[in-house]
């Protein structure tokens, strides 16, 4: 005759192996550390039945659940050190990327550079039309999934500007030094 200590660790295993698979249909939601802890624990329950106790299974659930958050996050087993997660809407500020779906004030796409667990986004544009392919950069992350975005080549850098504004004023100075040499002679 079965034991309640059986059930109990067959009812571990199941609810270690939902939340695995929940894990694998939501990425990102977490449900993995306390399946595989579930599921660990259950596995060690039926494995040597004298440890199917309640009280040493929560002691392997908390064992294994620290273990598993350890390998989480520490490991980073969903790869490259956070380019899976999911970034917030201020810190797409400035990201570069380019367009998938040509981007008017009212529709369109991009794909950002590390731009988080699902780079792409909708997009739209101040004026004018970006076509497709166009390298672009986050202006306004507007805080949902709707960026604002304009061409790289479109933007100039405040630096630029300043050298810029410094050549016109020299060209200027050239210009008046020549004038004044013209009306000399």
């Amino acid at each position: 005759m079965a034991s309640p200590f059986d059930s109990l660790a067959l009812l571990l295993v199941i609810a270690g192996a939902g939340l695995t698979l929940a894990e694998a249909l939501i990425p990102g939601a977490h449900f993995i550390v306390v399946g595989i802890a579930l599921l660990l624990a259950g596995l060690v329950a039926f494995l040597f039945p004298p440890l199917a106790q309640p009280f040493v299974l929560s002691f392997l659930v908390l064992a294994f659940g620290a273990i598993s958050f350890y390998g989480y996050r520490h490991l980073d087993l969903y790869g490259g050190k956070g380019s899976g997660r999911t970034k917030d809407s201020d810190s797409l500020k400035g990201t570069t990327g380019h367009v998938t779906e040509r981007v008017t004030r009212s529709e369109g796409q991009v794909k950002l550079d590390s731009g988080g667990f699902n780079p792409y986004y909708a997009a739209r544009t101040m004026d004018g039309e970006i076509p497709e392919g166009t390298e672009v950069m986050v202006m306004d992350p507007g805080g949902g999934n709707v960026v604002t975005v304009e061409p790289l080549d479109f933007i100039e850098d405040p630096i630029d500007r300043e050298l810029a504004r410094g050549r016109t004023d020299a060209n200027r100075a050239e210009t008046d030094r020549a004038e004044r040499e013209t009306e000399e002679l």
